[in-house]
């Protein structure tokens, strides 16, 4: 009865028990979920179900009969405790024990908090569970004041949200823009205008040192400068950390999240981590360790060591892919724009319409593309095969670069 054991029932869970059933494995399958529910897509929570575009049936990624039909043991409600890699056991807070073949972490990420927020406020909310997203939603019907702490693609989506129901809302950010971590400037600049345009005010460069209030209610956000913010609710989205603990108590190394190889497998042969908290070395930046936070990835990370427990061992070598819904643009990213060194802007940003081709010497390393769907589907197939369009084609408008691949594929 040991087969594999998955910790963590989200999206890289899920996939993973999925593939290994229809890839033909026979043994137990068995994954380990610390919510009630069932496991459920995490990226429209800030979106359509924020918003009440989205049912919270639709969050759903499997109907109720799913894991009995295809003999995948789920246990909800349950958190690993301690792995003992000598025996090969997982004991849960429940107080009992499963025992392993292969043990795979799929246990995700967690809220940054906020170090100034003493105590509990019942207005100052966080958002990553469904639980967080129902008591947001509830939130947002009856404050008419919203402060976002954070203006990253979580924080800004469900910005979005609250202004397009009416709220006063206003981010702070510590960084000098919007998005700033993680998009080249001319993307920043145009998300950060269509945001001001639907009424949202933005504080950039500000700290945070203290939020006030009375009782368990905060009415005031105090910045560095001085400067107080009345706000009903608060909202912080500040980034998030690896669930990593688990497995730094198991011995295994960790550093930014779970350190595997090309394998996505752990210094223990017997252990994979995926998804949110493993750190893999990036094939197409020479094996530069890096954690990634998509559903894309932890698709893919699942699949791979799915693969690889049926008997075909693969590199993990996927390109990175993101999107996010800000204030009516539709933001694509392939790539780690990270690794950039020169950005070429293709097409006009005023149209808010354009992309932007990121280099690191004469090599693309990521394209991001803003309501550009025909970009992006483009840029997936110049970084997987390796194709590198000079900065002088990528920005001009009339350089067929399709032609470029085909090219590639003809010689």
């Amino acid at each position: 009865m040991s087969g594999v054991l998955i910790v963590g029932a989200g999206q890289a869970g899920l996939q993973l028990a999925t593939s290994l059933r229809e890839g033909g494995y026979t043994g137990t399958v068995r994954l380990i979920g610390d919510e009630p529910h069932a496991p459920y897509q995490r990226p429209p929570l800030s979106k359509g179900y924020l918003s009440g575009a989205a049912p919270e049936e639709m969050l759903f990624m499997q109907e109720p009969g799913f894991f009995s039909r295809h003999a995948i043991e789920f246990l909800p409600n349950q958190t690993a405790k301690a792995v003992h890699r000598d025996l090969k056991q997982v004991d849960l807070s429940s107080g009992q024990f499963l025992t392993f073949d292969h043990l795979v972490f799929a246990t995700g990420a967690r809220n940054r908090t906020l170090p100034c927020v003493e105590g509990k406020f019942r207005n100052v909310l966080s958002l990553r569970t469904l639980a967080d997203a129902q008591a947001l939603k509830a939130a947002f019907g009856t404050a008419k004041r919203i402060v976002v702490i954070g203006a990253g693609f979580l924080g800004l989506e469900a910005a979005t949200t609250a202004a397009y129901a009416g709220g006063d809302v206003r981010v702070i950010e510590a960084g000098p823009r919007v998005l700033g971590r993680v998009l080249t400037q001319p993307v920043t600049d145009v998300v950060q205008q269509a945001h001001e345009a639907s009424g949202i005010r933005f504080d950039l460069s500000s700290a945070v040192v203290a939020v006030h209030g009375n009782g368990d209610v905060a009415h005031t956000i105090e910045l560095k400068g001085g400067e107080r913010i009345p706000a009903d609710l608060v909202l912080i989205s500040i980034g998030v950390v690896p669930n990593d603990e688990l497995a730094a108590a198991a011995g295994l190394e960790v550093h930014n999240g779970i350190v595997v190889d090309k394998h996505l497998l752990t210094e223990d042969p017997s252990i994979s981590a995926i998804g949110d908290c493993a750190a893999f070395p990036f094939a197409a930046e020479g094996g530069r360790m890096v954690r990634l936070e998509s559903v894309q990835n932890a698709v893919d990370q699942a699949r791979c060591v799915a693969d690889r427990i049926l008997g075909k061992t693969a590199d993990y070598d996927q390109v990175p892919l993101f999107w996010s819904d800000q204030a009516g643009l539709r933001l694509q990213m392939a790539g780690l724009t990270t690794g950039g060194e020169t950005i070429v802007v293709r097409g006009d940003p005023s149209s808010k319409a354009f992309s932007v081709f990121c280099y690191k010497g004469d090599r693309l390393v990521a394209v991001e593309s803003v309501s550009r769907l025909p970009d992006h589907m483009l840029a997936r197939r110049l970084l997987r095969e390796g194709v590198n369009p000079t900065p002088e084609q990528a920005g001009d408008m009339s350089c067929d670069l399709k032609a470029l691949i085909q090219t590639r594929a003809a010689a």
